[in-house]
């Protein structure tokens, strides 16, 4: 699932591409919207809530998206092949006479009054890149279970928005906590500590092309006279049976709510499944 930094990163081009520009193209392929025509009408402005892409067009319309798993925009200019899938994986083509836009196996897809955005994005939390980003107000969010496993707390968007499956083992590693600890159980200073780390990876990565949470460490196996590796941009995520960066043993990996958790058994401490 793309994180809060790469759908920040997507709104991005689709403001460069769309923005104070009329559309000459517009094709939304979900059959609520199938009739929908935006054509000659000029796109405001493309921004990120959290993990949630909101493209507003003149008139007070806003076109709504998430990617979730698999969705994906992708910005064209003209003559170019488009490569993002086949065709009938596309929702939505957005363009004009500079640049398309088009929407790959977007799972949600909704067009909707603008000053009814609340309704899609309203229940989440501070965004980690917003400029409503509040950090105490994250923290007694997350805190408001105290039995919740910590992995679940993170990964709730309506405790703070922007955390997917990477920083959410990025951070349980940083915080030396396995993902099944009750968040209660977290120290407050460590507690405290991380939503400020959140907010500084996050941050860190809006716009990289390559996402690396191992910054400002020197990972074990990393030597002074050697760049560091890409399998060292991050700590545990995607390193299953791999040694850990910072002591060297074995990472492991395990479902949580459906989805792989990644830890070190040494340097994280709390619950792990059996």
């Amino acid at each position: 699932m793309p994180e809060g930094d790469t759908v920040l990163q997507t709104a991005k081009r689709l403001h460069s591409a769309l923005a104070d520009r009329v559309l000459t193209t517009s094709d939304l392929r979900v059959p609520r919207f199938a009739t929908a025509d935006l054509t000659g009408r000029s796109v405001l402005d493309c921004s990120a809530r959290g993990k949630h892409l909101l493209t507003r067009i003149e008139g007070g319309l806003t076109l709504h998206s998430h990617l979730r798993m698999d969705g994906a925009w992708r910005v064209y200019a003209p003559g170019e092949r488009w490569r993002g899938g086949p065709g009938h994986q596309i929702r939505a083509v957005l363009g004009n006479e500079a640049h398309t836009a088009v929407g790959y196996r977007l799972p949600v897809l909704d067009l909707l009054h603008t000053r009814d955005e609340e309704q899609v994005v309203g229940h989440l939390g501070p965004d980690l890149l917003g400029p409503d980003w509040d950090a105490d107000t994250a923290l007694r969010n997350l805190l408001a279970e105290p039995a919740r496993p910590l992995g679940e707390a993170l990964l709730d968007q309506r405790n703070l928005a922007g955390i997917g499956n990477i920083y959410k083992a990025e951070l349980c590693f940083l915080a030396r906590a396995t993902p099944w600890l009750p968040i209660g159980e977290l120290p407050a200073p460590t507690a405290a500590l991380l939503v400020t780390t959140a907010r500084q990876l996050l941050d860190a990565n809006r716009d990289r092309p390559t996402r690396v949470t191992t910054v400002g460490a020197r990972p074990r196996t990393a030597t002074a006279s050697r760049m560091r590796r890409p399998s060292e941009n991050l700590w545990v995520y995607g390193r299953t049976h791999r040694p850990c960066l910072r002591c060297g043993t074995p990472i492991r990996a395990a479902e949580q709510d459906g989805r792989p958790a990644y830890w070190c058994p040494r340097c994280q401490s709390g619950p792990t499944p059996t």
